[in-house]
């Protein structure tokens, strides 16, 4: 079998017929490959690099590492799954505890490259005993708990961070990007939060020219004077240059915190297969373990120099449904560009200059719709939440997750937020469940409806069957 790296021409190369997808095996001519090469590097962008910019990682070194994950991810499944990897915003939430307890960029690069290690393994187990293996172990209701613990947690990161440093620039900032996600349509709906990026940076040098200075936290500092856009660090950088890299520093707090995100991981790759398999119409199970562990390796890869992990992108099966095109090819000529800028580092400094107002208002929606995806799952998988033995475990997981709670285990080591929810939703599930009646295991309404209106038929809620979706947007 080949690499997946040889394409035949579609038709006359110019455009699919009526009715035809471009599969992954071709491609249109080269200068149209490019373009939709182009165009998803654009796609990807809003939440690829506000990722990096949340987790105070260099924004250059995220891009041009989401290239080389891109074609590992493209070697390993050998073309059949056609797929661009950037950071998702799942590790956001990890990263900003694991600095909210002291840690620096390296701490946060060891704990996600331990996260890489977890994934690669888990593909590698999925491989051997088959996709059924997720679903038992991880069913929608402990999936979706743990996306919305991890989304949900984020909250005060933009309460107490990004929102106080320019209330009405956030403001809007957050309704201008909700009027993009939800009016738009096609290729401009996917690149919503590229577009609300730059209708906030408009929107903070206009109120800079006519109101000055603004006295308000920047970051997380004291309130002090300062521009709301400040490009001070984009004349000073250079076009063309590497950007900078770091070793990762492993600890073990850290890493505890890190490891619940591979959960939401494997649930973006299993609802990733699915969407493409759907749409190109080649069944593609056989290929989920390959391409988990592939996500898996390709995140090690990008952490080991200091970049962020990287996962499948939902912003890029929206341009493939809305062109048709299927070409791996694409894929390959994507990472070509995201490659050329992660070696501008001019770009870097654009991108990092957001302004803490913009920020405010794009998270609001982003960590929103981070764990409201966890509902979603839970409505996929036909969770019934009537049931106590779905209930409880997940109520408590939630909770703890999102408050914080932590549990002291010695003088010198302490579990909690992400990590405890996620621990106390797995364990606390599975416990219930060996011990639970089995009128609890066949998923029976146990609890009053109250106003609530349920279907006949939603009572599987241990999940046996659900797909999840992704925790940045998925199918």
């Amino acid at each position: 079998m080949g690499l997946g790296v040889r394409w035949t021409l579609h038709g006359d190369g110019r455009i699919p017929a009526p009715g035809a997808v471009v599969r992954p095996d071709e491609r249109l001519t080269w200068p149209r490959t490019a373009g939709l090469g182009a165009q998803h590097v654009v796609a990807m962008f809003g939440a690829s690099f506000v990722a990096p910019v949340l987790m105070g990682l260099d924004p250059n070194l995220a891009i041009m590492m989401s290239g080389v994950a891109t074609i590992v991810f493209l070697l390993a499944t050998r073309g059949r799954v056609p797929s661009y990897l950037g950071c998702s915003l799942s590790f956001v939430g990890v990263a900003a505890a694991i600095r909210a307890s002291g840690g620096d960029s390296a701490v946060v690069t060891g704990a996600l490259f331990t996260v890489g290690v977890a994934l690669f393994l888990a593909g590698l187990v999925v491989q051997r005993f088959g996709a059924r293996i997720i679903h038992t172990v991880m069913p929608p209701v402990v999936t979706g708990a743990v996306v919305m613990l991890i989304g949900f947690n984020l909250a005060p990161v933009t309460a107490s961070t990004y929102w106080p440093q320019d209330q009405w620039t956030a403001l809007l900032t957050m309704l201008a990007t909700g009027l993009a996600v939800v009016c738009l349509r096609g290729f401009w709906s996917r690149i919503a939060i590229f577009l609300g990026l730059v209708f906030g940076y408009a929107v903070s040098a206009l109120f800079d020219l006519l109101f000055g200075m603004i006295h308000s936290p920047a970051g997380d500092t004291e309130p002090v004077d300062h521009w709301r856009l400040d490009l001070s660090g984009v004349a000073k950088a250079d076009w063309i240059g590497l950007p900078a890299f770091h070793a990762p520093r492993f600890e073990w707090s850290a890493v505890l915190v890190a490891l619940p995100v591979v959960i939401a991981l494997i649930a973006e790759n299993a609802g990733h297969i699915k969407a493409v398999a759907e749409m190109t119409g080649d069944p593609l199970d056989d290929t989920l373990g390959t391409a988990i562990a592939a996500d898996g390796a390709a995140s090690m890869l990008s952490t080991a120099v200091g970049g962020p992990p990287n996962t499948t992108y939902s912003e890029n099966i929206g341009v493939m449904a809305a062109t048709r095109v299927y070409s791996t090819a694409a894929y390959w000529a994507a990472a070509g560009f995201a490659l050329l800028f992660g070696l501008c580092p001019k770009f870097g400094a654009v991108v990092a200059a957001i302004p803490g107002g913009v920020l405010g208002g794009i998270t609001v929606i982003l960590y929103g719709m981070i764990g409201l995806l966890g509902a979603q799952i839970w409505l996929n998988g036909r969770v019934d939440l009537r049931n106590p033995l779905n209930l409880v475990p997940a109520a408590a997981g939630v909770i703890i997750g999102i408050g914080g709670v932590r549990l002291q285990l010695s003088d010198s080591f302490e579990i909690g937020g992400i990590a405890l929810g996620t621990l106390v939703v797995i364990t606390g599930y599975h416990t219930l469940r060996y011990f639970a009646p089995a009128h609890m295991k066949e998923q029976e309404p146990l609890l009053d409806e109250g106003t609530s209106t349920y279907d006949a038929d939603a009572g599987n809620g241990d999940g046996g069957t659900g797909t999840a979706g992704g925790a940045d947007g998925r199918p």
